[in-house]
């Protein structure tokens, strides 16, 4: 999946049957590690190559990762065919603990319950993870909830929601073994209408 802007040029190439594999460089360090760690803990293969207008700052380079990630994944799974479609993850990280549940029901939706008490981890604005998140969810037809349940180190914070996506992720995508050649819906169709 390519996606080019006046503002960025991303490519994205993903496996959702991968092994965690993963080669990461949009030029925001922290961007990298977080990603890194969503394919780490989802098993999907990730390769990112992103180039932004970081000379402005992170937004456009983070958001638009997060489409053409959104995007690869929706066209990894095609018509959804014998997918579990819902994942949820409680994953904690020292004194943090986060929650994410998952439908890859083809119809976005963010609720993101996140606070973080400083306004930067290293050089990247904390208000950008829900953007990434949004854009990810929005590309990918995907209705994610992420809530935060407690916590203190804003870096526990954003690595447990990265890795508790994953652990959903991990969860939607896998095969039904029971229902392989069913679209795990009564209307029969994943397609994005309600």
């Amino acid at each position: 999946m390519e996606r080019r802007t006046n503002e960025t040029s991303i490519a994205v190439s993903l496996d959702i049957d991968g092994s965690g594999v993963y080669c990461v460089n949009t030029g925001i360090g922290f961007l990298d590690h977080m990603l890194e760690q969503l394919s780490r803990h989802s098993l999907i293969d990730l390769e990112v190559e992103a180039e932004g207008d970081l000379h402005i700052d992170f937004h456009h380079t983070t958001e638009d990762t997060g489409i053409a990630i959104g995007e690869a994944l929706a066209e990894a799974l095609g018509d959804r065919l014998g997918i579990r479609r819902f994942g949820s993850a409680e994953i904690p990280m020292d004194e943090t603990c986060t929650r994410v549940a998952i439908d890859l029901s083809n119809r976005p939706y963010l609720i993101w319950k996140v606070e973080f008490s400083k306004p930067k981890l290293g050089d990247m604005d904390t208000e950008l993870f829900k953007e990434w998140f949004q854009a990810f969810a929005q590309a990918g037809g995907i209705t994610l909830h992420v809530e935060n349940l407690y916590g203190e180190n804003n870096h526990h914070i954003v690595e447990s929601c990265f890795k508790a996506l994953a652990h959903a992720l991990r969860a939607a995508c896998e095969i039904d073994s029971r229902k392989a050649d069913a679209v795990p819906s009564t209307k029969g169709t994943l397609s994005g209408s309600l």
